[in-house]
């Protein structure tokens, strides 16, 4: 499916989701949810509010926030908290199941996607009779570019294993 078709099809299930529970439906809020679609990476929210500044819309932080939490609610945006202080966003709707790596120097997200490690939810589930609704896997590390330009590859002062969210969200 196209970005445009994808973000046509997001912007009509927030419309629904927003009427069905009584809550405006401006501008803004959708000029989030198009920001969001139509990034190819996972944004932050400042990230997303300094977009939409640039674009010239008269948004405020709060909005945006308050808009990425409802785009969470009603299952459209997925939050991530790979840092313990920076919560970051990717669209839901028209994703697939993937995971993470991540560096832990220069903070690169990258995605990845293996039938292994879905087989392996489905089976532990299977074992401990759980229904799996979906999983979360994200492994850190350092990428290519770090350990070539340390040899030792060790974090940097901003960041250390310890500094790693200790559960999911």
């Amino acid at each position: 499916m196209n970005t445009d078709a994808l973000v046509r099809q997001a912007r009509q299930l927030f419309d629904d989701y927003l009427k069905a529970h009584r809550l405006r439906r401006t501008p803004e809020r959708f000029a989030v949810l198009e920001t969001l679609y139509r990034t190819n990476n996972h944004a932050d929210a400042e990230e997303i509010y300094r977009q939409l500044r640039r674009r010239r819309y008269a948004i405020s932080r709060a909005t945006v926030y308050n808009t990425l939490d409802l785009l969470v609610k009603c299952e459209l945006a997925v939050r991530h908290q790979f840092e313990p202080h920076l919560a970051r966003y990717e669209r839901a709707y028209g994703s697939r199941q993937h995971d993470h790596l991540i560096c832990l120097n220069c903070r690169q997200v990258v995605e990845f996607c293996d039938p292994r490690i879905h087989a392996i939810s489905t089976r532990m589930g299977e074992l401990f009779g759980y229904r799996i609704s979906g999983h979360s896997l994200i492994l850190y590390g350092y990428c290519s570019n770090c350990q070539s330009q340390n040899h030792h590859a060790k974090p940097s002062a901003k960041s250390s294993v310890n500094d790693l969210p200790k559960s999911a969200p």
